[in-house]
């Protein structure tokens, strides 16, 4: 088979294209992902104190999470519209595929991350509040007065966890084999799981 120059010229061309666009797909899937992380207190915005749950939650994600991931946290007073606006920042112009608070989910006037979380939802999943609810009663019996829920905005799923550390390990160690499934469900980016957690998948998944 002959080829003058021109013919393959253009093969060459064509080849470096493709490999040129082969880099790019490799390059954008490789991005790390993005998970947001709102602390959620009047005390803790205003300089009372540390925030404890924020770092607990990045903790317990880069020891479960393989995936690559870099992450956009917010510390917020306990305002329904900062709360909003935090959420809405975090999914629709950062384009966290996971936001986490922490804090506001109890029964005190002050406390209303829940009624902001459903605000900016599309959807809730009430399954999460239930269990993480169920576990934290093996631990104490005022978990019962925790409104912790979780929701879809966009390609992100949002869940409400308590402030103190150890709850928050109890609970997302809970829920946590399901959110890489419900993530994939909105078209979100495949997480992996790893350091004693598994993610759930149905077969073929």
């Amino acid at each position: 088979m002959r080829c003058d120059n021109g013919a393959l010229w253009t093969l060459v061309s064509l080849a470096l294209i493709g490999h040129s666009w082969g880099m790019a797909d490799h390059q954008q899937v490789s991005e790390p992902v993005r998970f947001g992380v709102v602390t959620v207190s009047d005390r803790a915005s205003a300089g009372v104190y540390e925030d404890r749950g924020g770092p607990a939650i990045r903790e317990f994600l880069n020891t479960h999470v393989m995936t690559p991931h870099d992450y956009e946290a917010r510390l917020v007073a306990d305002e329904r519209p900062d709360i909003e606006a935090a959420l809405i920042e975090l999914v629709d112009e950062h384009r966290c595929c996971l936001v986490v608070t922490t804090g506001g989910t109890g029964p005190a006037v002050r406390d209303i991350t829940p009624e902001a979380t459903e605000a900016v939802c599309e959807r809730m999943l009430p399954g999460f509040g239930e269990l993480m609810r169920s576990v934290s009663l093996q631990v104490v019996p005022t978990a019962i007065l925790s409104r912790q829920t979780a929701g879809v905005r966009g390609g992100a799923v949002i869940i409400n966890l308590p402030g103190k550390p150890s709850a928050i390990d109890d609970c997302l160690t809970a829920v946590m084999p399901a959110v890489p499934y419900c993530i994939d469900l909105i078209d979100g980016p495949r997480i992996d799981l790893g350091g004693g957690l598994e993610a759930f998948r149905p077969k073929g998944a």
